[in-house]
């Protein structure tokens, strides 16, 4: 999107490289800090650390070679604004979100804020620019997370609840967790919209993104009168993925798009 068409291929490269660097770096520091967490939730006690398949002392220093590799290479190939962005991700995910995960309810919100930034990352390492469109973006992300991560934890809530995680349907009901799904929802939608009214997008975008949006939004709203919490909030998360697929593929066809 931030290209319009005009992808320079070694530049391309080199972001999605040291972008997922940064974020495999972060991913190892986070099983490293949750590694007791881990061993409490079913679907986490496979992980290398929380399995003692691999030590704290080498986790600790693979996370680093990853995160320098990831750093120098954001830093040589593209500019200072995107360096800052990963070092502010890593920062959010790997303290406050640990922190707030353990202490609050609304410890999601402090990561999704981490999960947006790396494909504002991506936009910025093209403008070296946080203009509307980089808010915009941010703001979408981190909106279509909070359905998502609250899908997850509706249908896995029995691991949140063994782990201790004050995630919001373990401290509230699950029509109030459907009442947040729905908003966020709303909101994810008038994000995306949001791109197109400002001339970031054209019509074929709008149209696509409002018939998936409707379509999630009626999934949700389907929520209120389901009678298995758990087996809808799977769709939910599912659909949340097809969604965020086809916007990201919009996004990188925008340039060729009416």
């Amino acid at each position: 999107m931030a290209a319009k068409g005009g992808i320079a291929v070694d530049l391309f490269l080199a972001t999605l490289a040291g972008i997922s660097l940064i974020i495999a770096s972060a991913c190892v520091i986070n099983n490293y800090t949750d590694r007791g967490i881990d061993k409490a939730m079913e679907r986490t006690q496979g992980r290398a650390l929380a399995s003692g398949a691999m030590g704290a002392r080498n986790a600790i220093i693979y996370a680093a070679v990853l995160g320098l590799a990831g750093f120098g290479l954001l830093a040589i190939q593209t500019n200072a604004l995107t360096v800052m962005l990963g070092v502010l991700a890593v920062l959010t995910y790997t303290v406050l979100y640990a922190i707030a995960k353990r202490r609050s309810v609304h410890g999601t919100v402090v990561g999704s804020v981490a999960g947006a930034l790396p494909p504002v990352a991506g936009y910025t390492a093209v403008s070296n620019s946080f203009d509307l469109a980089a808010a915009i973006l941010l703001l979408v992300m981190v909106f279509w997370q909070m359905p998502h991560f609250y899908a997850i934890a509706m249908y896995r809530l029995k691991d949140y609840k063994a782990a201790g995680i004050p995630v919001l349907p373990a401290v509230a009901t699950s029509k109030t967790t459907k009442r947040y799904i729905l908003v966020y929802i709303i909101a994810f939608i008038l994000a995306v919209s949001a791109l197109a009214f400002t001339g970031y997008t054209g019509y074929t975008y709008l149209v696509v993104m409002s018939i998936l949006g409707a379509v999630w939004l009626g999934r949700g709203l389907q929520g209120f009168e389901a009678k298995d919490d758990e087996a809808w909030a799977r769709r939910i998360f599912f659909f949340s993925l097809i969604i965020i697929t086809i916007f990201s593929l919009l996004l990188v066809l925008n340039a060729w798009l009416p």
